[in-house]
């Protein structure tokens, strides 16, 4: 039998090669393939250890050698364990057997990262039996594997890049690596600098994409979304050259495939007709959020939103996930199977025995798995779930009743009605109930074909108006008026939508449902052409103000980025607000799919890329033009060279080494040096600010422990707290005004303080038994015995109004040397005066002696308030008003006195006349 037709080694080799190939046996001619030299040594000469199979047009050839020049097609290889001569005892212990697809590095590539790597590295047994040097080998092996199949067109002999080849991407694990790899392996600088900008773009997602199995399905729903705006954001890319359109194609196709895996993988550890109905609609409504959006997702982006991208559009056919999306639905079909059967037990009663074999309605589906959706399992599911119907026909016949019965009791409340039939809509989509619930959905129709009337009613009224007004649309926060009335007509179809998904899911079998239909998408068209006028009137808009240079829509690169207001003073920065606005305007219009006129873009994309250098410099310019407020009043003379310094740098903003050119925005690394100068001159600003705010508070917070503290018991404690304040102004004196210093009154010395303290105290008393005696308005009184003699006065003003019955506006203040005050009411006599600068007998002022004191004593006078159109003891043009102070450092005015001084009144004024009150 060795040579003959029944040789069963080559019989196994035959068969092999039939079944690996797909060959039809008439195909080939057995007989002359059974006496094949080839075959002949590879089995009788134990030194020919292979034998090489190849389909090529011509047909079937074997080999005893790889033929390397040509590996397009695929290759079948029968290989010996041992140098022996094949029997039909060592056949099945001798010969290995390995196909080889599109290149030698794909297939050993393959073999060790599914076969060999998983099972000597991961395996227990063989890991802890293999030498660890081999196993670092390994791991090299693959991963050397790996790049070069990522980096190489491996059809090729010289293993030449090219980037569209992406027969090495299996996951989007591989593509994130691709781009790392070339990032540190590149051969020129700018194509390094590509690959690590797409590296750090995909940054984003890659990890989670490392460890997705360690994810929960609500993880990567979240995931999804990121994704979607990473792969928007390589795509929109216009700092590099474009990502290949080819490439992303089939990194969208891997990501779904990943996601896809992935969700499979999750609920398949769930028991899906056994687990509690909660665990399970939970993970299956999440694993269909995750099928459903990334499929939107491809849609949107390759259908609209990249298509209308004018910079980088996409060519191709929108991509559609085909078997992610059919793995959603099935899923849907999964989940409305358990739903109905939930339903079915909320309506049966405990003790009708035809409802009880609801317990074996899942009996249709044992030992299929539902998540593995292909086109080989659909016949089986869908066979499952035909068994599955007849089985709940008599349940579903009976429930229908219960349903209509609970339906009509809630009719008459059109959202209590929508809402039973969102809740059973799985129920009502059953052919018998649907049936049974005709007239309730005709009601149903009825109802939202009114609420298509309202929303074209609420449209109408709205659409003209201004956002935020009764009468306007809704207003949403951050929104510019075109994007906000996009956004409000957008809710608007999404309830639109929501509407005629309800009806087409429920009541699409009704007479009714055309016009229904009709009518809702006529108020779609209508919606979507005021979202194009919008567009249209924001576009023309725009373009106009590109042409007007006060827009604040123009900026130029070659212009100054900021400088000083001539008017206010105020630092201006040469990027408007509009600009910003534009760019969200952009940003947003763009990503609710609307296609950027290139005039605009243009703007926008220059505008994007000083936009970050713009509001570092606003930020500079507000902390200049409002760092007065920041600054206690009293501090400012302390702050002034700083803030000098600051505003030289602001005037002085000179480009190159001799400082000759204005900087300007086309000029980054000049303007990135000039914005860290401007930030650390503002940083020692705020900084010094902040120093001189927190001694002020201290010196506060010292102040009011001084005047808690007993001085007649606590003089020590006194001391040091004033050594305290002397210590922190010390540390200020450089900067600390000699008038800030000044403010402290009274004497530093507490024995002094305290003897002015008990003279006042004492004098008080006197002052108050001579009020109790009604004596105290006709003796002699010194103003400075008292703590606040402005304050005495201000109150005998007010009971001069009181006797008079006036206004105390009505009154003015005067004082007589002559005698008594005929005018006045009430009047006091006034001693303990003093006058500098000059001398006063009584009658009018004199100029000092070269011998005079300088300061004298005053006699004394009467004083009190008379009505303003009182003639007064002395003509106002005989005076001059000299004010009386609280002491000689007149830092304090009590008031004014008019003083005759014979009519020359600027003599006085030079001399420094003035009045105040004796030391106690």
């Amino acid at each position: 039998m060795a040579g003959g037709t029944g040789d069963v080694r080559k019989l196994f080799i035959f068969t092999t090669t039939q079944n690996y190939f797909g060959l039809m046996s008439e195909s080939w001619d057995h007989t002359l393939l059974y006496n094949c030299p080839e075959i002949n040594n590879f089995l009788d000469d134990g030194n020919q250890m292979l034998l090489r199979v190849q389909r090529s047009d011509g047909g079937i050839s074997f080999s005893n050698v790889i033929d390397f020049a040509d590996t397009k097609d695929k290759v079948l290889v029968f290989f010996k364990l041992r140098p022996e001569v094949i029997t039909d005892q060592n056949l099945h212990n001798n010969i290995l057997v390995s196909s080889m697809l599109e290149s030698p590095i794909n297939s050993l590539y393959q073999a060790v990262r599914q076969i060999f790597a998983p099972m000597l590295l991961k395996d227990h047994e063989w890991s802890r039996n293999f030498d660890p040097k081999l196993q670092n080998l390994l791991s090299e092996l693959e991963a050397g594997l790996g790049i070069v199949l990522r980096r190489s067109d491996t059809n090729l002999p010289k293993l030449k890049f090219k980037e569209d080849d992406t027969r090495g991407i299996l996951t989007p694990s591989d593509e994130f690596q691709f781009w790392i790899e070339q990032a540190h392996r590149g051969n020129k600088q700018i194509s390094k600098e590509r690959a690590n900008y797409f590296k750090e773009l995909f940054e984003t997602i890659a990890r989670e994409f490392y460890n997705l199995d360690g994810l929960s399905l609500l993880e990567v729903a979240d995931l999804v979304e990121t994704t979607r705006d990473v792969v928007d954001d390589v795509w929109r890319q216009t700092e590099h050259d474009h990502y290949p359109e080819s490439r992303m194609l089939h990194l969208l196709d891997i990501i779904g495939g990943s996601f896809g895996r992935f969700v499979q993988k999750k609920l398949g550890m769930l028991k899906l007709w056994d687990d509690p109905y909660h665990l399970v609609k939970e993970n299956l409504n999440a694993g269909i959020s995750i099928c459903e959006q990334w499929v939107i997702a491809c849609s949107h982006l390759t259908g609209q939103v990249w298509q209308r991208y004018v910079p980088h559009p996409w060519k191709s056919e929108k991509y559609f996930p085909e078997t992610l999306d059919k793995l959603g639905k099935r899923l849907e079909e999964v989940l409305a199977v358990r739903t109905i059967h939930e339903k079915l037990i909320y309506f049966s009663p405990a003790s009708d025995e035809k409802i009880t074999c609801l317990a074996r309605v899942f009996e249709p589906f044992t030992g299929l798995n539902p998540v593995q959706y292909n086109p080989y399992t659909e016949p089986l599911w869908k066979a499952a779930v035909s068994q599955y119907e007849k089985i709940i026909a008599p349940a579903e016949q009976k429930i229908a009743g219960k349903l209509k019965n609970y339906i009509s009791e809630i009719q008459d409340s059109p959202q209590q009605l929508l809402q039973a039939f969102l809740k059973y809509k799985e129920l009502v989509k059953r052919p018998t109930i649907s049936k049974e619930l005709m007239l309730e959905r005709e009601t149903l129709l009825a109802r939202l074909m009114d609420s298509v009337k309202d929303f074209r009613l609420d449209f109408e009224n709205r659409c003209r108006g201004i956002p935020g007004d009764a009468s306007g649309p809704l207003s949403g926060k951050n929104l510019s008026e075109v994007v906000n009335n996009i956004v409000w007509v957008r809710q608007l179809e999404l309830k639109v939508d929501d509407t005629i998904k309800i009806a087409e899911a429920l009541l699409s079998d009704l007479s009714g449902f055309r016009s229904f239909h009709r009518s809702a998408e006529d108020l779609l068209d209508q919606f979507k052409l005021y979202e194009q006028e919008q567009f249209d009137d924001w576009s023309r808009d725009i373009q106009s103000g590109l042409s007007d240079s006060k827009s604040g829509l123009c900026i130029e690169a070659s212009s100054r980025i900021m400088e000083l207001d001539p008017n206010d003073g105020s630092l201006k920065v040469h990027y408007s607000d509009r600009l910003v606005i534009l760019l969200r305007e952009v940003r947003q219009l763009s990503a609710l799919g609307f296609v950027i006129p290139a005039k605009i873009q243009q703007v926008a994309n220059i505008a994007q890329k000083f936009c970050k250098q713009a509001i570092i410099l606003k930020q500079v310019a507000h902390f200049y033009n409002s760092i007065d407020q920041q600054m206690i009043q009293s501090q400012r003379p302390m702050m002034l060279q700083s803030a000098l310094a600051f505003e030289q740098i602001i005037k002085n903003s000179k480009a190159g080494s001799g400082g000759k050119s204005q900087i300007t925005w086309d000029n980054p690394k000049e303007l990135e040096g000039y914005i860290q100068k401007l930030q650390n001159a503002a940083e020692r600003l705020a900084t010094e600010n902040r120093k001189l705010r927190k001694w002020h508070t201290t010196f506060c917070e010292k102040v009011v422990g001084l005047m808690n503290i007993d001085l007649l018991r606590q003089q020590q404690r006194w001391k040091d707290g004033l050594q305290e304040l002397r210590t922190g102004l010390a540390s200020v004196e450089a900067q600390c005004p000699l008038t800030w210093q000044s403010k402290w009154e009274g004497p530093e010395d507490p024995l002094q303080y305290l003897r002015g303290l008990v003279a006042r105290a004492l004098a008080i008393q006197s002052w108050v038994e001579r009020a109790e005696k009604q004596t105290l308005l006709t003796d002699t009184l010194d103003l400075s015995e008292l703590f606040h003699p402005d304050t005495f006065l201000n109150a005998l003003r007010q009971e001069t109004a009181r006797a008079m019955v006036c206004s105390v506006d009505s009154l003015k203040f005067v004082a007589s040397w002559k005698g008594r005050l005929q005018e006045a009411k009430l009047q006091i006599k006034i001693s303990g005066l003093l006058l500098e600068g000059c001398s006063f007998d009584g009658n009018r002022l004199s100029e000092n002696q070269h011998d005079s004191p300088s300061v004298s004593s005053v006699l004394p006078c009467f004083m009190g308030w008379i009505p303003q159109d009182a003639y007064g003891p002395y003509s106002p043009d005989e005076c001059i008003s000299l004010p009386v102070y609280t002491s000689a450092e007149r830092d304090r005015v009590v008031i004014n006195i008019d003083i005759p001084c014979g009519g020359s009144q600027d003599q006085w004024i030079q001399c420094g006349a003035a009045l105040f009150l004796k030391n106690q």
